[in-house]
Formats: C-alpha cells, sequence, structure tokens
C-alpha cells in the first residue's frame, strides 16, 4: 500500500503550469510543504526541525491550490509517494520523489492563520468553545437527522 498523509505550511505560492497534451491539457500545482518532524520540536541548538516535501497535483486539486492556497497556508494532503529519475542536461542522473496528492484539507481556521484568503466550509462552533454549533430553537425536531 502507497498512502500519505502529511500536514503543513506552504513554503510558497503554488507553482500552476498546463499540462502539453494537446487537446487533453490540463494543469499541474507544484508546492513544497514544510512538516515539522514528530518529537524533535527542538534540535538542540533551538531551531525547529523540518522537513520539505515537494507536492503535485493535478487536474481538479490544480485548481484548488491556485485559487485557495498561498505561501504559509496550513493544510493536510493524503496522496502517494511516487519516485523517478532523469538526466539533466549535464548528463548526470538525477532522482526525484514526490507526493502526487490526492486530497487537500485546510488544517486551520481563516482566524487562526496568519495570512488567509479562504472561506472556512464548515459552521464555526459557538463562543461558549463547547465545539458545538447552536442550532436556533425555531428548528423542528424532525428536521434534525437524529432524534
Amino acid at each position: 500500500m502507497n498512502k500519505v498523509i502529511l500536514m503543513g505550511r506552504l513554503t510558497r505560492d503554488p507553482e500552476i503550469r498546463q499540462s502539453q497534451n494537446g487537446d487533453d491539457s490540463m494543469k499541474i500545482a507544484r508546492y513544497t510543504l514544510a512538516v515539522d518532524r514528530r518529537g524533535s520540536r527542538n534540535s538542540g541548538n533551538g531551531q525547529q526541525t523540518a522537513d520539505f516535501i515537494p507536492c503535485v497535483a493535478f487536474g481538479r486539486g490544480a485548481d484548488f491550490a491556485e485559487g485557495y492556497l498561498h505561501q504559509g497556508t496550513k493544510i493536510v494532503v493524503t496522496g502517494r509517494i511516487q519516485t523517478g529519475s532523469y538526466t539533466n542536461k549535464d548528463g548526470v542522473r538525477v532522482y526525484t520523489t514526490d507526493i502526487i496528492v490526492d486530497e487537500t484539507e485546510f488544517a486551520e481556521s481563516k482566524a487562526n492563520s496568519s495570512a488567509g484568503d479562504y472561506t472556512p466550509s464548515r459552521p464555526t462552533p459557538d463562543a461558549a468553545g463547547d465545539g458545538f454549533m447552536n442550532i436556533p430553537d425555531s428548528v423542528e425536531d424532525e428536521g434534525l437527522p437524529f432524534n
């Protein structure tokens, strides 16, 4: 099984390109996630350690990245690892490892984000902070999916 789940922040705005497949072209988004290493918050020298993971999204995922993702956005991606290689212009073999993104979700609300430009898709919890949304008294019990 090849499945990856990562949470991190974009190191810069996604790079968006159009594939060159003639009539059947699609968008491709490339971005890098800075993912904190678990358990090594401080590496002894006072700096936080992170891995910088290259990610690639195609089609609708690339459209989403273009419209909603930017430097500093904290997201969760689900996808798979893909390795490859090519020969560069100097004749040297270069090996690559990318995450091919299947799903993307925001990992924090706009209010918690230092640089957010999106609208959350979920209702905001009430001010009491218990994590539940207030349901107005005018809503009848028959309309709710539970009793």
